[in-house]
């Protein structure tokens, strides 16, 4: 692919969906059936009992669902994409703080995926050759996802809903495995170790979080939808469903490990291969490549558009930026033993921005954007030289909300759920004192269908 046919296929305007919502649900199975999402699933047994990880992974992926189908519908009903909707609350300057605090948070998805990847490729290698170097083979594997990234990420597209059956497939083998060897009774009777830290809330916030953390492509993945309900039944049972599975698998497999007399090492994918066997090995590298290529590609997309420029900044050159650093950070695998942190991390600059976007689109504007929020400067989403400070404001009480409750003073409540209350409170206040709302007589409009 050329500069110039990179850089005309990524033009930001609105597109005009055509999919059915089966297709779309298909679309989230796929992009969720991932290995990040697998070993999230093993942060929490025995941290807690087998049936309180199940209640609180369903609990905190529907509400999460909740949230990321919101979001997703404003993409069906507009034709943008997440960051390109943020322009709407934050202002058309503003938007670069959602942007560029996506780009971060996505660059540490991708350093993850990459090390899970080489460990994957270790694993093969060590067991052919006894040659093991994890770092060097998670730098390899993000140097390919870099080259799909430009070149082939259109190709990844098409083919991960078949690497999502393949996943399919292999859970299924794990669950029968499990449960063949062990009955749910036996599952049912592990004893959560204290010592841990972790509860039941806990559970939930690093679920919540996960939601949160795919809600930044929650209206770039659904708005090829062709209809707001198609997009939003597709959106919620896709996410929903694979995330239910995904995580139960990671439960599960661990708890299959603990059952066995094995050591419960969470998020440490060795494990669960050690349990399993290299096609698991296989599986994980292929559906962590193929995931990461869309993150990396999401990068470089969100930086591209996080500017206020006329003209987005140029495709190739962006890419290959993003990829080195991408690359470099790919061999801190030091960042694995941190990744409960990182996930709870995540809930201080996004859950407050998709508070935020809700109550402003949803209860301030009546569902409508107009194509104002296209422009460069000016219009009515231009408010003080770009900014909404209510939006901003908002953003930043919702984040340190979301930091003292779950990293200074642990609330008895989670963090996640007040931090989503006190951001769409604060930013509420705003709308009514500014006077924010729609103009009268508007109407939704697909902004791709505007004159």
């Amino acid at each position: 692919m050329t500069t110039e046919s990179a850089d005309a296929t990524q033009a930001e305007g609105p597109i005009r969906g055509t999919l059915g919502g089966g297709r779309i649900l298909l679309i989230w199975l796929a992009a969720n059936l991932v290995v990040t999402t697998l070993l999230t699933g093993t942060l929490f047994v025995p941290g807690v009992t087998f049936a309180e990880s199940a209640l609180w992974i369903v609990v905190g992926t529907v509400l999460g669902a909740c949230v990321l189908t919101l979001i997703a519908v404003m993409g069906v009903r507009t034709g943008l994409s997440t960051m390109a909707l943020t322009k709407g609350s934050f202002g058309l300057r503003g938007s670069i703080v959602p942007a560029l605090s996506n780009l971060v948070i996505l660059m540490g998805w991708s350093w993850v995926q990459a090390m899970l990847a080489g460990i994957s490729l270790d694993y093969l290698i060590y067991s052919w050759t006894g040659f093991s170097n994890p770092a060097l083979f998670a730098a390899l594997c993000e140097i390919v996802v870099v080259l799909l990234a430009i070149f082939g990420h259109e190709g990844i597209a098409k083919i991960e809903p078949l690497l999502g059956i393949v996943i399919l497939g292999f859970m299924a083998y794990v669950f029968i495995t499990a449960f063949g060897q062990h009955s749910l009774s036996e599952y049912l009777q592990l004893q959560a170790d204290p010592e841990l830290g972790m509860t039941g809330l806990s559970v939930f916030d690093i679920v919540f979080a996960t939601a949160i953390s795919w809600t930044v492509l929650s209206a770039d993945l659904t708005r090829p939808a062709r209809t707001p309900r198609g997009g939003a039944t597709g959106a919620a049972i896709g996410y929903t469903l694979s995330t239910v599975l995904a995580m139960m698998l990671g439960a599960v497999a661990i708890s299959y490990v603990l059952l066995e007399g094995g050591e419960a090492i969470p998020f440490d994918p060795t494990v669960i291969i050690d349990a399993f066997g290299a096609p698991l090995a296989i599986v994980m590298f292929l559906s962590v490549m193929a995931t990461n290529t869309m993150v990396v590609f999401g990068m470089t997309l969100s930086l591209q558009h996080a500017f206020p420029l006329k003209k987005p900044l140029p495709f190739v050159p962006t890419a290959i930026g993003v990829g080195i650093v991408s690359v470099i950070g790919s061999t801190w695998l030091g960042l694995l033993d941190q990744f409960t942190t990182f996930l709870s991390t995540i809930g201080a600059p996004f859950i407050p921005v998709f508070a935020v976007m809700i109550i402003d689109y949803y209860v301030a504007r009546r569902g409508v954007y107009d194509r104002d929020i296209l422009r460069h400067s000016g219009g009515k989403y231009w408010f003080a030289g770009g900014w909404n400070l209510g939006a901003i404001l908002a953003w930043v009480v919702g984040g340190v909300t979301y930091w003292v409750l779950a990293f200074v003073w642990l609330s008895p409540v989670g963090a996640a759920l007040p931090t989503v209350l006190v951001s769409a409170l604060v930013y509420l206040v705003w709308v009514k004192a500014t006077r924010i709302t729609a103009e009268p007589g508007a109407r939704s409009r697909h902004l791709a269908e505007e004159s």
